[in-house]
């Protein structure tokens, strides 16, 4: 396509390390989108007969079945997918097949395909993610009057549902989400038009192929279509929230169904054994989740790199930026495609939980509150019950086994409207502040998510 200039041909090392055709080929039925497209506009606006858009299209979509079939097979010659297309559609049609370029560049013409496959693949993770948000509240509607300890420093801190549990990862999760929806946001403008970098002399009807494609508008500035890639940035951002998220939640999950917890049940199909010790139940599914979160970050972080030296407008090295997006895509598709069903089998053991917590520590906060309540400045009344534990853990007792007589020996403060107060589900129920672990609070957080997710699937399916 540039043999004009040059006196040599490309040099065969050359074309192997500049071919992108292991990165691009994938993209051929997005980027025949945008080529049919560009031949209606050009047939609209007179820059080619009309019939020769109809033959332009006729031929895409025969270029198209030719690539599901098989029978097309790209060459490393021809460099990338939209060559290797081109190469056919002048086979197939001489001249005419010559004229679709008219008025485009290869770097609008990538923009508009990436934007165009970027698109379909986060709507799909959009489901995916619908179909996570909707098995935590269901989760949580589950385990909502289940009772396991909530931590600080991985050290037993409160008691809190387990909905309230679940409802936390909602949050974290409806988060991203909302990042979701807004890489989707940066895709609405359409590139096509911008040409190489300064837009074209022929009258292209840019609003026409916007609108085609779904777009909501042309791009603004042609200089910024061609060079900028904020738009995989903004998927990017998603993609490392999201795993973090995951991650973190894996994380619980190993601890909290170990032996030393064991209240969290893992499902055994979600689970792997020892080639060694018969008795092991790996966590495996999990590990996984957290060790693929740091390839996502370095897909993010390989980008940034990318781009943070690079002149306006196009460089080549933006040709990569394809490989870290695709393999990223990838592990968020097949992280959500696992962790929906596992959530949906997960089991809590709330005996077992209750078990932990049997020495009654967890209601430290609530003596401390109870005298508050009857006047006692908060950090007299927490020295006072910390005074409390420490002679507990002396006689080696909870305070689950503290007799009336000790009550009244260790903190004289206590009269006998403590001891309604003093288990676990009380502590739970009375922790109504809003957006607290109280049973009617976890509730009204499930209604709010349902509302949430009704919104979210809106959004997306626009």
């Amino acid at each position: 396509m540039w043999k004009g200039r040059f006196t040599e041909n490309t040099a065969q090392a050359v074309q192997k390390f500049t071919q992108s055709l292991d990165l691009d080929w994938a993209l051929a039925s997005y980027d025949i989108e945008g080529s049919v497209a560009h031949a209606r506009m050009l047939g609209s606006e007179g820059l080619i007969p009309p019939e020769e858009a109809r033959r332009i299209e006729d031929g895409l979509n025969r270029i198209r079945e030719e690539i599901a079939s098989g029978t097309l097979v790209p060459t490393q010659e021809l460099e990338d997918v939209h060559m290797n297309i081109e190469s056919r559609l002048i086979e197939l049609l001489g001249p005419t097949g010559a004229r679709l370029h008219t008025g485009r560049s290869r770097n609008d013409q990538v923009a508009v395909t990436m934007r165009l496959f970027l698109r379909d693949r986060l709507r799909h993770i959009a489901s995916g993610m619908e179909a996570l948000l909707s098995v935590l509240l269901e989760r949580a509607a589950r385990h909502m009057d289940v009772i396991v300890p909530g931590f600080t420093h991985l050290q037993q801190a409160q008691p809190i549902s387990m909905g309230h549990y679940w409802m936390a990862h909602f949050a974290a999760f409806s988060r991203d989400c909302e990042r979701l929806l807004f890489a989707l946001g940066s895709l609405r403008e359409c590139p096509l038009g911008a040409g190489a970098l300064a837009g074209s002399t022929l009258p292209l009807n840019r609003e026409m192929t916007a609108k085609a494609l779904g777009f909501a508008s042309p791009t603004r500035n042609s200089l910024d279509t061609v060079a900028q890639r904020d738009y995989m940035a903004d998927y990017h951002s998603f993609a490392v929230t999201f795993a973090t998220h995951c991650s973190r939640l894996a994380e619980d999950f190993v601890i909290y169904s170990s032996r030393e917890f064991g209240w969290l049940l893992l499902p055994d199909a979600f689970c792997t054994g020892s080639s060694m010790m018969p008795q092991k139940k790996n966590p495996d599914v999990l590990e996984l989740l957290r060790g693929k979160t740091g390839q996502i970050l370095g897909h993010f972080l390989d980008l940034l790199v990318t781009l943070k030296g690079l002149p306006l407008t196009y460089d080549r090295d933006l040709q990569e930026d394809k490989r870290g997006l695709q393999a990223s895509l990838r592990t968020v598709e097949e992280m959500l495609a696992v962790l929906v069903p596992l959530l949906s089998a997960v089991e809590v053991d709330g005996e077992k939980a209750a078990e932990g917590m049997n020495d009654g520590f967890l209601l430290a906060t609530d003596v401390a509150e109870y005298l508050v309540a009857k006047g006692v400045p908060f950090r007299q009344a927490h020295g006072m019950v910390g005074g409390l534990v420490k002679e507990c853990l002396a006689r080696k007792k909870g305070l689950f086994d503290l007799t009336g007589e000790e009550w009244k020996e260790l903190l004289p403060e206590a009269g006998e409207d403590l001891f309604p107060l003093l288990s676990l589900r009380s502590a739970v129920e009375r922790r109504r502040t809003y957006g607290g672990t109280a049973f009617d609070q976890v509730a009204k957080q499930i209604e709010d998510g349902k509302a949430f997710l009704e919104n979210f699937r809106e959004s997306f399916k626009r």
